[in-house]
Parts: structure tokens; sequence; C-alpha cells
């Protein structure tokens, strides 16, 4: 820096501001000082060191400083997985439940297997006739609750056997039979028997190991 020249006099003991600032500014202005300071780029990684070091450093005053963000992370991921662990993945739509209609012009709103104890309670004492139509709506009950068939309201036995026999091909003749038997029993009153209520019966049975046809 190249100060105007004085004479001892002329020098005062302490500038006055102005003289000072105008001192300072001339100063600075070497290029010497230029170059001595930090470039962008030098600001740019000395502020990411200083994040990096405050966030694995916990102050000695005792707080978290930033270590507070990084464990409240952990712990929503820590939650997040027990719960997945424990319900599991959320369905998008929930799976409703298949809706009861009545069977064969009966409001019977019993299910599967409450029929079949009712067809096996009937069938114990003897009464056949009540354990062959019981079993009957047992079995067509069960194909419902399994999504197989869904007879509508108002369906006949035979409309329903049909569409039970494209369900389930390799029963379709026990079905045809268990179905004429129905009908004999329950709408031309004709005398149900041991024999009559077994066919019914090992056709549901059958039906409840059964895997429907596969569409092609």
């Amino acid at each position: 820096m190249t100060i105007p020249a004085l004479s001892a006099a002329d020098l005062p003991l302490l500038p006055d501001p102005d003289q000072a600032r105008e001192w300072a500014e001339q100063e600075l202005s070497d290029p010497v000082y230029q170059a001595a300071e930090p470039t962008v780029v030098d600001r740019i990684a000395q502020a990411v060191a200083r994040f990096v070091r405050d966030l694995f450093t916990v102050p000695d005053t005792g707080g978290w400083g930033p270590w507070a963000f990084v464990v409240l992370g952990v712990i929503v991921v820590a939650v997040v997985v027990v719960a997945l662990l424990i319900w599991g993945r959320p369905r998008l739509t929930p799976r409703a439940a298949p809706a009861v209609h009545a069977l064969f012009d009966d409001d019977d709103v019993r299910s599967a297997d409450e029929l079949r104890a009712d067809a096996a309670a009937a069938a114990a004492r003897g009464d056949w006739d009540e354990a062959i139509v019981l079993r009957f709506r047992a079995f067509a009950r069960g194909l419902a609750e399994r999504g197989i068939v869904d007879p509508p309201p108002g369906a006949t036995v035979r409309a329903f056997a049909r569409a039970a026999s494209a369900a389930l091909p390799p029963l379709a003749d026990a079905l045809d039979t268990a179905a004429e038997t129905f009908d004999d029993v329950r709408y031309l009153r004709r005398p149900g028997t041991a024999e009559s209520y077994r066919v019914v019966a090992d056709l549901d049975d059958a039906a409840v190991r059964a895997r429907p046809a596969v569409p092609a």
C-alpha cells in the first residue's frame, strides 16, 4: 500500500474516522488480500464439513441438536417395520363378505357348517327328509361361501346344479343325482332314505375337497 507522503508535522497521532476508513479500503484493495479470500467452492465445502461434523457430534450442553432428527427417523422406520410384521401390508380395497341369499325358496341364513351340523342331527334321529334338505343346502351354501357358485335369490335347484356342474365338472353326475333327490323330498314329498342322504352327504364332502375348474 502507498500512503501519501506526509511530514511529521502533518501526520496526526490518531486519524479521524473518514481517514481511517480510506486507509483501510486502500489496504484491503491490495491484490494480495483478494487472492487470500476463500472462493465460492471453498465456502460450500466448509459449510458441508460443518454440517457433517455437527450431525455426528453431541454438544457438551447435553442437547441433542441434529441427532434428534436421526433418532426420530430411526424410531419411525422401526415402527413401520414392526407394523408390517404384525399386520402385514395394508390392502387397497377390503374384501367384502359374500352376501347371504335365500336358498331355494327358503330364507335360511345359516352357514354351511351350521347346516351340516343340523343335517347330521336330523340324520341321527332318523329324519331323513330333513337331513337331505339341510345337507343339500349346506352343499349350496358352501359353494357360495367359497365364491364358486353364488345362486341369486329365487334360483331353482336345477339352475344351481347346472352352474355347480360347470364349476366342478368331476362332480357333475353326483350333483345331478343329489339335485334330483332334493327335488323328490322337498317338492314331490317323496320319503327320504339313509341311502339318499348318503348320496347328498358324499357330494358335499367331495365338494369341500374339490377345486373349481380354471376357465380356459
